[in-house]
């Protein structure tokens, strides 16, 4: 096991290859299908207070992160995962398996048994960047068209499979026994002319035009965020900022049959109706719902800045999306946002409408000064 530098972009946590920061390694799960039963998240939770610090995250391609394991403690950390079967045997297996489905599925639907096959053919994919992912998002409308994916299976009114490559609005027409080769022909197609500079779909075919005859059909119009609340599989509550503590996530298991991790650091809690929880968002119109934050200091050694707590005092603010940033990475956040705040040396610039890289209005700032810029 290797713990890399964290400044280092372009790669992300697993389970078999964790990442080191400032409170200890952080061990990353991908759940198959998003979905832990409740016996498997109460044992995580258990998991996490006895090899780490007893904090869950739940990331924005729908993963769940232990954080604060120990060195020492890993090993037997990763025994027990396995024993609790939701990693693959497989550590290379494991770490291609960055698959994103759209999370109202239902049991045997298509989304299940395309994501089952793609994950059964996981070892013919060539060798792809660390964050090259797929999309299954075949319900009835498409609702993962903001998270992250390279790859999407999207569905047609013609009741056919659209395979789209990401940073393209058409696709190719498929149906269900030739759309996961098509995936795997279109990743291919992908290793052949990626660059150092060109790591993920959308920023190659800046560059480069996807054969035609994988553009001949328009996508479908997206549909929005789901809205919190109930829904034909349960109850959907916000976790703030991705990050739960073990008792609070306990709570929630308690309740659930099992949960359902979603991109949007939502959670869908199976057959549990009207649950609330202080430490948790249920109201669609709470500010917290517009906001990002990385875990900051001192959780994370490339952050200079408290990031969460800003982020709690500033977001009712803020009239629109604000992201408070440890450091330039934007980890929590890749888009724009309309006020973005990146720490540098203890203190903070502001972004207007932009990303963590985008060059800043204003330098230098305490959260003091922060908040009486944006109270004016």
């Amino acid at each position: 096991m290797t713990a890399p530098d964290p400044s280092v972009k372009g790669w992300c946590p697993s389970a078999y290859r964790p990442m080191m920061s400032g409170d200890g390694l952080v061990v990353r799960i991908r759940p198959n299908l998003a979905r832990l039963k409740q016996a498997q998240i109460l044992e995580l939770c258990d998991l996490a207070e006895r090899f780490g610090n007893g904090i869950l995250e739940f990331t924005n391609r729908a993963n769940l992160q232990l954080r604060g394991i120990s060195e020492t403690g890993f090993p037997e950390l990763l025994d027990a995962l396995n024993a609790l079967q939701v990693l693959d045997t497989d550590p290379e297996i494991e770490r291609r398996r960055n698959i994103l489905v759209n999370p109202f599925w239902k049991y045997a639907d298509r989304t299940v048994r395309l994501a089952n096959v793609l994950a059964a053919k996981l070892d013919k994919l060539p060798d792809l960047p660390a964050k090259f992912g797929f999309a299954v998002d075949t319900g009835e409308w498409p609702v993962l068209a903001e998270a992250s994916a390279d790859i999407r299976l999207e569905a047609l009114a013609s009741g056919d499979i659209l395979v789209r490559a990401d940073g393209m609005q058409s696709g190719v027409a498929c149906d269900e026994s030739n759309a996961i080769d098509t995936v795997l022909a279109m990743a291919d197609w992908f290793v052949r002319n990626a660059t150092n500079e060109a790591r993920r779909m959308r920023t190659l075919l800046r560059h480069i035009h996807l054969p035609e005859h994988w553009t001949q059909h328009p996508a479908a119009t997206p549909a929005p965020v789901p809205g919190l609340g109930q829904c034909d599989q349960g109850q959907l509550v916000a976790v703030p900022f991705g990050q739960i503590d073990a008792k609070t996530l306990r709570a929630c298991a308690d309740l659930a049959e099992a949960i359902r991790l979603t991109p949007w650091r939502i959670l869908l809690l199976e057959r549990v109706t009207g649950f609330s929880h202080p430490d948790l968002v249920t109201d669609q119109n709470d500010p917290l719902l517009q906001a990002d934050a990385c875990p900051g200091a001192p959780l994370c050694a490339s952050a200079s800045v408290a990031t969460r707590a800003l982020a709690r005092q500033i977001a009712p603010l803020v009239a629109g999306r604000v992201h408070v940033s440890g450091c330039s990475k934007g980890c929590a956040r890749s888009k724009a946002s309309d006020v973005t705040l990146v720490g540098r040396d203890g203190l903070f610039d502001i972004v207007r409408s932009g990303t963590a890289q985008a060059s800043p209005e204003r330098t230098g700032l305490s959260p003091k000064e922060i908040s009486k810029e944006l109270s004016a």
